[in-house]
Formats: C-alpha cells, sequence, structure tokens
C-alpha cells in the first residue's frame, strides 16, 4: 500500500527525490501551489526529463488538503483496463466485491478532500480523461494534479507547462550533482556553457554530470559540441529541447562501455524497479555473464543511468522512464526485445512459483511483500503471456500461482481479471486450465459472485475428470462446498468438504488450501452445533500451521475457535483469539478475515457488558462489507450473531442511542477501526501482526526464494501454499 505523498517520496521519473537535487523552482513552485488553489485539475506538462514530477511531488508535499495527498505512478500500466485498478491500490483500498474500480473510488473518496497526483500518463491519455472527468464530476472535494507530456483534454484543465532550469538555476544543479563526487565547479566556466548546449534539461545536465568521473567540464563540452554538430549540422537553434534530451541521452549512451549499453538495453525490461538477483538473471547471456552484472551495474548507476532504491524487501534499482524508453529502443533495434521479454517471464514465473510455495512457510509475511514489490512485473509477465502466441497456459499457470495473494492479500478484483483474461484464450495444457478455474471459482466466491462461482468450479470438475487429474478434482470438490457454506447449504457443505479433504490425504497435499477445507468444515459443524467438533478441527489446523509457522489459515481456525469460545460463555478467551485473528487478517490486508473478525468481537463486546462499543464496532464493520460483498455472505448462519448482537445492544440502549454508536463506528476508515477494535484492552496493532516484511532471507533449505524455479511443480502448481 502506498501512503500519502510526503517530501522524500517518488520525484521525477519515479527517481526518489532524496537521490536528486531540487534546485531552483521557486517561482514554478509558487506557482503551482496557486494553481491547486483555485483550480481542480492542473495538469503539468512538458518535455520528459525537464522535472515535472519533482516539482509535482514538492507542491504536493506543501498542499495541505484535510484527507491527504496521494500519487498514482502510471509509467508502468501499459492496458487502459488498468488505470483505475492503479489508483485503487495506491490508495491503499481493498475491494473484494465485483464493483468496476471506478465505484470503489466513487464509494471511497465520497465527502473526502484528497489532492490526487495522477503520473505519467501521457501513454494512456483516453482512459486517464475518462476516469478524472467521471471523478470530478461525481467528487466536488477532489483535486487532481496531473503530470504528463501533454493535457488531458478534460474540461476545466488548467494548464501548467513546466520550462527548462534558467541558465543561473542549470548551473548550480550541475555544481550540486559534481559536489556530491567530491569535484567543486562552480567556478568553471566551462559548466556554463555545457548547460546552455543542454537547454536546462534537468535530467539532461544530471547525465552529464555523472560523466564528471572520467571526464573534465571541458572534454565535456566538447564531446558535446561533436556529437551536436554530427547531429544537427551545427546551429544551436536547430536543437528543440525534446532533441536535446534525446541527443543528450544517445551522447551518454556513446560514452558506455559496450557491456554497459548491453545492460542498459536489456535492463528496460523491467516495470518500475528490480533487484540485483533478477537483472542477473534476466540480463545475462549472449555477451554479458551473470559475474558481470553487478560490475556494469554499479556504473550505471555511477552515471545517473539506473537509480539505487532502499524498500522494505530490501535494495532495489529504478531507471528513470525517459532513459528506460531509450534502453528499450535498442534492444527492439538490436532484435533481441522478445528473448528479454520472455528471459523476463521466466524468472518472474519462477518467482511466483516459489511464492506460492514458502506462502505455507514462516516466510508467509515476505512472500506477501516480495510479491506486492513485484506487482508492477508480475503484470508486465502476465500481459506478454497473454498477448503472445502459444502462451496462454503459462498466463493461466502464473495467474492461478499467485491465488494466495489474490486470496490472502487483498487483490480480489485484479487477480479476477487476469484470471478471466487467461481463461478467454485456449490453451492445450489443460492443468493450467483447471488451476485457473478453480481459482477463478474461490476468487468469485470470497466475491459473494456465487453463480459464475459455481459456473468454473462445474467446468473445473468435468474438465479434471475427463483428463483424469484427481488434484484439480479435490480442489474444485473443496470450493464448491466453500460455496455451499456460504450460501447455508450445510449438508451439502459438510458432504463436500469432507469428500476432499479425503482426496487430499489420499493424493499427498498438504498446504494452506487444505487447512482452510478443514477449518471451513468446523464452521460448518459449529453451525449445525456441534462446537467441540468445529474445536477438535480447528484445534488440529492451528497445531499444523504452528508446525509450518503459517499465519493466514490459522487466523481463519482462530476465528471459528473463538465462535466456540463464545457458544461456551468463555469471553475473555473468545476476545484472545479474535485479536490475534484479526492482527495477522490486517497484516496480510485481508479484508474479509478482518471485517469478520470484528463483527464477532462486537458479539463478545456486547456479551462482556459494553453495549455502546459493540454498537460502535457494528457501524465499522458495516462500513467495511461494501468493499467485501454480500454481507456476512446473505447467509443466516453467518448473519445470527449479528442480529443477537444488535438485538442485545438495541434493548440495553435504545433505538436512538444505538443509532448514534453505529454512525460513530461508520466513520471509522479500516486502519481506525482495527486500531479501535484491537486497543479495546490495550492491544496495540504491532503485538498481534505478522513479523515485519524485511529483507528476504535464505531458506532453510539452502535456497533462495528469490531464485527463479525451473519449472512448474509436479502437480501443477497446487502443491504449494
Amino acid at each position: 500500500m502506498r501512503g500519502p505523498q510526503r517530501p522524500g517520496s517518488s520525484a521525477d521519473g519515479n527517481l526518489p527525490l532524496e537521490l536528486t537535487a531540487f534546485v531552483g523552482r521557486s517561482a514554478e513552485l509558487g506557482g503551482l501551489a496557486r494553481a491547486l488553489e483555485s483550480g481542480r485539475l492542473v495538469t503539468v506538462t512538458g518535455v520528459g526529463g525537464v522535472g515535472k514530477s519533482r516539482l509535482a511531488a514538492r507542491a504536493a508535499a506543501g498542499a495541505a488538503p484535510r484527507d491527504g495527498v496521494w500519487r498514482v505512478e502510471l509509467a508502468s500500466v501499459r492496458d487502459p483496463e488498468f488505470v483505475a485498478y492503479a489508483v485503487v491500490e495506491a490508495l491503499g483500498l481493498t475491494d473484494h466485491t465485483t464493483r468496476l474500480p471506478e465505484e470503489t473510488l466513487l464509494g471511497h473518496l465520497a465527502g473526502r478532500r484528497i489532492l490526487l497526483v495522477l503520473d505519467g500518463f501521457e501513454h494512456l491519455v483516453d482512459a486517464c480523461a475518462e476516469l478524472v472527468a467521471e471523478l470530478l464530476r461525481q467528487l466536488p472535494d477532489l483535486i487532481v494534479l496531473a503530470v504528463g507530456r501533454r493535457p488531458l483534454g478534460v474540461a476545466g484543465e488548467v494548464l501548467f507547462p513546466l520550462a527548462p532550469l534558467g541558465e543561473d538555476d542549470a548551473v548550480a544543479l550541475f555544481a550540486e550533482r559534481a559536489g556530491r563526487q567530491g569535484l567543486d565547479v562552480r567556478h568553471c566556466g566551462d559548466v556554463r556553457e555545457v548547460c546552455r548546449r543542454l537547454d536546462g534539461i534537468p535530467l539532461a545536465i544530471e547525465l552529464a554530470a555523472g560523466r564528471l568521473r572520467a571526464l573534465s567540464p571541458g572534454q565535456l563540452l566538447a564531446r558535446l559540441d561533436d556529437r551536436f554538430r554530427l547531429l544537427t549540422g551545427g546551429g544551436r537553434d536547430g536543437l528543440p529541447r525534446h532533441r536535446t534530451l534525446r541527443t543528450t541521452i544517445g551522447w551518454s549512451h556513446e560514452l558506455c562501455t559496450p557491456a554497459e549499453r548491453l545492460l542498459w538495453a536489456r535492463l528496460s525490461v523491467f516495470a518500475q524497479t528490480f533487484d540485483l538477483e533478477a537483472a542477473e538473471y534476466v540480463c545475462s547471456g549472449d555477451g554479458l555473464s551473470s559475474e558481470e552484472i553487478l560490475d556494469v551495474l554499479t556504473e550505471l548507476l555511477a552515471q545517473s543511468v539506473v537509480a539505487r532504491e532502499e524498500t522494505p524487501t530490501g535494495v532495489r534499482y529504478r531507471m528513470l522512464d525517459t532513459v528506460r524508453a531509450y534502453g528499450a529502443g535498442w534492444l527492439a533495434a538490436a532484435g533481441d526485445a522478445g528473448r528479454l521479454r520472455r528471459r523476463h517471464r521466466d524468472w518472474f514465473m519462477g518467482l511466483a512459483t516459489w511464492c506460492e510455495l514458502d506462502w505455507f512457510s514462516p516466510r508467509q509475511g515476505e512472500v506477501a511483500a516480495r510479491v506486492e514489490a513485484e506487482l508492477p512485473n508480475l503484470r508486465a509477465a502476465l500481459d506478454h503471456c497473454l498477448t503472445e502466441p502459444d502462451e496462454a497456459h503459462l498466463g493461466q499457470y502464473l495467474a492461478g500461482s499467485l491465488w494466495f495473494y489474490w486470496a490472502g492479500c487483498g487483490r480480489l478484483s485484479e487477480g479476477r481479471r487476469w484470471l478471466e483474461r487467461s481463461l478467454e484464450l485456449d490453451s492445450e495444457y489443460p492443468r493450467s486450465r483447471l488451476k485457473a478455474l478453480w481459482v477463478l471459482g474461490y476468487v468469485a466466491i470470497l466475491q459473494g459472485d456465487a453463480v459464475p462461482a459455481l459456473a468454473a468450479l462445474q467446468e473445473c470438475r468435468e474438465e479434471a475428470e475427463l483428463v483424469a487429474d484427481p488434484t484439480a478434482v479435490a480442489y474444485a470438490e473443496h470450493r464448491t462446498g466453500c460455496l455451499a457454506l456460504v450460501t447455508d447449504d450445510m449438508a451439502r457443505a459438510e458432504t463436500l468438504l469432507r469428500s476432499a479433504l479425503d482426496r487430499y490425504r489420499e493424493i499427498g497435499e498438504l498446504n494452506s488450501n487444505v487447512l482452510m477445507a478443514q477449518v471451513e468444515l468446523a464452521m460448518t459443524r459449529a453451525f449445525l452445533g456441534d462446537p467441540a467438533d468445529a474445536v477438535r478441527l480447528c484445534e488440529d489446523v492451528r497445531r499444523v500451521c504452528e508446525d509450518h509457522g503459517e499465519h493466514w489459515a490459522r487466523s481463519y481456525a482462530l476465528y471459528v475457535l473463538a465462535y466456540a469460545a463464545w457458544q461456551d460463555g468463555a469471553h475473555g478467551a473468545a476476545r484472545e483469539l479474535l485479536t490475534d485473528c484479526l492482527g495477522h487478517a490486517h497484516g496480510f490486508r485481508d479484508l474479509l478475515g478482518s471485517v469478520l473478525s470484528i463483527e464477532l468481537l462486537a458479539l463478545v463486546t456486547v456479551a462482556q457488558g459494553d453495549p455502546a462499543e459493540a454498537a460502535v464496532l457494528q457501524g465499522a464493520a458495516g462500513r467495511l462489507w461494501p468493499s467485501v460483498g454480500l454481507p456476512l455472505f446473505g447467509s443466516a448462519y453467518y448473519n445470527a450473531p449479528h442480529e443477537l448482537c444488535e438485538a442485545t445492544a438495541r434493548r440495553a440502549l435504545g433505538d436512538e442511542r444505538y443509532a448514534e454508536c453505529v454512525r460513530r463506528g461508520a466513520g471509522l476508515d479500516r486502519e481506525a477501526a482495527v486500531t479501535r477494535a484491537l486497543g479495546y484492552l490495550g492491544v496495540r496493532p504491532l503485538d498481534v501482526l505478522p513479523a515485519p516484511r524485511g529483507p528476504v532471507r535464505q531458506r532453510r533449505d539452502g535456497g533462495d526464494m528469490r531464485k527463479p524455479a525451473a519449472s512448474p511443480t509436479r502437480k501443477g502448481g497446487e502443491t504449494t501454499g
């Protein structure tokens, strides 16, 4: 999740502000601030590399809208259909329903005053313009700051064209960059001429200054003279700014060694950021060994072609969009783009396979963080698979392998879109298709969309029986039982879930999905009046989870144990179990697990004698349910505790006071609701969240979850967490 924009967050071309200088621009900054005060849509335009994103980030950091500033990076979004999803993601929203992302945005932003920064939209102008127009029309308190090389063309748009730096500011920027290398060039006459020749474009100046390790300012100037004369026939008047920028990048490219040029081109296949291991795998071969990558990458860092970032998942690297585009052009010209995209796809197929395996392990938190960091690259790999001939089965496999992220980390809507796209294509590999079908059915169940869920699961079951795939049969049966559970067909749910568990045992399957089947059977038993059997089943799940360090399925087992404890009158034990459950569900951004926990906490709270707080929690849950789907699945069984809580609280408070408390709870956003629920007895949220998602560690068996798997698992990928 990305938080509100602050000083030091992403800047020009997605380069972090702390890695670049912000020299001059005080007049422009003031002008942009005034434009934002008077207009609801302000678009900063200008040539690539002129500093649009950096200026917008500074202006946004100085703004003070009531509900915050949020920045959306669109440079890596390739499909116009995913523009709204990118905005949903940047706002940190979790929506399990079948609603369109535009509806999610309208529902979340209604009544809020925020500044939304849309950066890098020029390749998605129509989709962005349509979304912005709709948001501005329906959300009178919204302000949009767009950043791109051309206007959006939306009614009421205020254009803020950004010119290159003035001469003095350009010299100051060059001198600042030189100073970082221990060089004082403030009194060097050649510097001013270099900046003139570069037309004051910040990116061009920074690239040129990055060469001072090897060249003096005079040598820089001489090389610029030669290069410009070669390309333009001499006169400076023949240098439009866009040509100046491309010329400067080309000049910087020409000064690179052959290995540096090769790596520059190959790195262009990555979307947004990448790590060293990915670069070593994807970019090696044909003239560049994996052992050379680090040294060559270090040189590109020194030359400002690549930037280094510290992230929660470790050190990552990023190329400016303009620089990446230049490298992509060289890659295409060399005829190597297809091969590099396939290597990129292979790496991220392997990463998804390892992450699926490691989901059923103590590394669940790391896996969730890693997939989140790599989501732009995973999207690029999915898009490649679904647009290349004969690769549909790989897209189905990749979309299915990420089931744990779609279902467990709040990405149901996006996951469903990828799954449906993959299944629209013909595939000669049935196992990949079968996996995509049962995952689609699972996602649709969690969204409360029963008819498409049943259709996908029935198709999966029928095709699995035709090709004699017992694993796919087990998964289809399991998820059909889950559907029966949430639609109140308890007898059928019990039959199907028991049969699925028997099938899992026969084929030796054990992972988070299998444990969830046992939890769902336990919930069925509890609803049918056998809490003792439910406790037995879930204690077994908890024991297995703790043996394997698994937290996601364990949190649902704790929910059922809490339900049984409440039925038994053990309210203190129920609260303790739910606190643990809610903390982990929230840590994974599992909105369903979170809202179920809050609902049951409300019931426990009223049972403990605090009807007002119970009503507040019900109000908070009521606000979350529209983002999950049908409240409590529309199930009479799941709804009974809610109705009991409401009736008890109303009786104690009276209708007016009860409604007032519910309204108070409905005013809490997700973070505030969870903090309140966990803090009722002084519990801090961090006491129960999963371990911090730090750098990826080595596996105990000596392997590394970052290394690509050689091939999908023997059972088509299902035998993983």
